[in-house]
């Protein structure tokens, strides 16, 4: 899935931040300040810049509330119930992580790794302490053998791919991004620095891939990379009438066949929506492809929804890290924040009469709450999924391989003060229509969609297997005893 967006800043001097809350670059800070006691919960802006700072490297930085930065960098793409954070450190080094980290620990002082602040579960609302921005740690490199590539744990999608591209080198479409982690350096909850892999700390290895966020920061990973082997991705875009929708599902299902769709068929994204330029009040469905080679050949596979008559069509070929604009799925297009009511679930298939109760439900919900229409979308991605399930399903902590759809409904909470509730019950209303349509099948939440309600368990997201669970909670005990790693779907209750 997607690898979240960074930022690059630097500090001021210490003066700046003890006063006015600048950031503080810590290689003009003489070594000989001491740590000074502190209880954990009076640690002021003074203490923890006179006592962490320095222990940084240079070009490391803190920052609080009153530098003009802060809010920026402590903005989410979900608003709804946000962490509070009381100051932000910025590693100039992996190695830094560790130090702050150690210190956190030290001072019973709360702490949470953050990328770009894209992960939108409620959960994260319960945290109030220290961030750790990652922005800084942002390297890429291709290793000498050309087979894997080192990324440091600021690296995002929006970067890493393009420059992948541009050395003829993808990670795409074969398996998911955990798949193809060789090598993890990882920082523990007492500030420990180790390496993760097949060899060492296997038990831990297995845990993150698929439950990473429960156990350590991931300062940097070793990932397995592949040639690319096109020039070009094709995309065709279609936005159809509600009277198309069964047999656009029905066809969806021909194709992509419980897993099966042809591995080229990379990406396959959906839209239920008000699409303002056809019409205000009545709903269409989008869809749109995305193929892994030239346009003859995408055409031939998607010969039958060429069939389907659409109100609007678009296609066109363009280099793999460009095909997010036209496919609508850019930070740009789709990742403003807001304060976002959100629910999900996975499916193996589509069923298609839950999808017209679910269209029914939706253009029932945007004439009944105009207010919250304009934001409210259901959302739908399909993927080649081959290799994903062609990995032992006990091999990795993830554990839904047998399902082949995300599905996912969002809408904007407005400052009216009934619109939290009505957005939420709008939003369960769909998961039930979404688990009614699979009776028999335990419900699946892919872990990183996840959003802390009270209807999803835990046994959701991480397994409905006892085992998983179980074997999650033990490496739990050993590497996190204390569950500093708290703060995002915790499976410890």
């Amino acid at each position: 899935m997607i690898i979240p967006r960074n930022y690059l800043l630097y500090g001021l001097a210490l003066l700046q931040a003890t006063v006015s809350g600048s950031p503080v670059d810590f290689g003009s800070i003489p070594a000989f300040f001491q740590r000074a006691p502190a209880s954990p919960r009076a640690l002021s802006s003074f203490n923890i810049t006179s006592t962490l700072g320095p222990k940084l490297s240079a070009g490391s930085t803190i920052l609080f509330p009153s530098n003009p930065q802060f809010s920026n960098l402590t903005s989410r793409w979900n608003t709804l119930e946000p962490p509070h954070i009381e100051v932000v450190v910025q590693p100039a080094q992996e190695s830094d992580v560790a130090t702050i980290v150690k210190y956190c620990h030290r001072n019973s002082l709360p702490f949470m790794a953050v990328n770009t602040g894209h992960g939108f579960t409620l959960t994260l609302g319960k945290f109030k302490g220290l961030q750790i921005d990652l922005k800084q740690l942002r390297g890429a490199t291709i290793a000498d053998d050309k087979k894997t590539a080192l990324l440091q744990g600021g690296t995002f999608n929006g970067e890493v791919v393009p420059a992948l591209w541009d050395a003829g080198y993808v990670t795409s479409q074969h398996g998911l991004v955990l798949d193809n982690m060789v090598h993890l350096n990882v920082v523990l909850a007492d500030g420990r620095a180790i390496g993760v892999n097949a060899t060492s700390h296997p038990d831990l290895f297995w845990a993150m891939r698929g439950a990473g966020h429960n156990f350590g920061v991931v300062t940097s990973a070793v990932l397995n990379i592949y040639p690319a082997d096109t020039s070009t991705w094709h995309y065709h875009n279609y936005v159809w009438s509600s009277d198309k929708l069964e047999t656009v599902f029905e066809t969806l299902n021909k194709i992509q066949n419980h897993g099966q769709a042809p591995p080229k068929l990379g990406v396959s994204y959906g839209m239920i929506h008000l699409n303002s330029s056809i019409s205000t009040t009545k709903p269409v469905l989008f869809w749109t492809f995305g193929y892994s080679g030239p346009a003859d050949e995408a055409e031939a596979v998607l010969a039958p929804f060429n069939a389907i008559q659409a109100i609007t069509q678009e296609m066109g070929d363009v280099p793999y890290p460009d095909i997010v604009g036209p496919q609508l799925t850019s930070q740009d297009t789709d990742c403003g924040d807001g304060a976002y009511a959100v629910t999900t679930t996975m499916t193996k298939t589509w069923n298609v009469t839950a999808e017209r109760r679910n269209f029914e439900l939706y253009r029932q919900n945007i004439a009944l709450y105009p207010d919250l229409a304009p934001t409210s979308l259901l959302f739908y991605e399909g993927y080649a999924v081959k290799a994903v399930q062609a990995v032992p399903s006990a091999s990795t902590a993830y554990p839904h391989r047998d399902q082949n759809h995300l599905c996912l409904f969002q809408v904007t909470v407005t400052e009216d003060s009934n619109s939290k509730a009505s957005a939420q019950a709008w939003a369960k209303d769909h998961w039930d229509i979404w688990a009614a349509g699979h009776p028999g099948s335990a419900p699946a939440v892919y872990v990183n969609y996840a959003v802390g309600l009270e209807y999803q368990s835990l046994e959701d997201i991480y397994g409905s297997e006892p085992w998983r669970l179980q074997k999650l909670r033990k490496v739990k005990a050993e590497y996190d005893p204390g569950n500093s790693f708290r703060y995002y779907n915790s499976f410890v209750r």
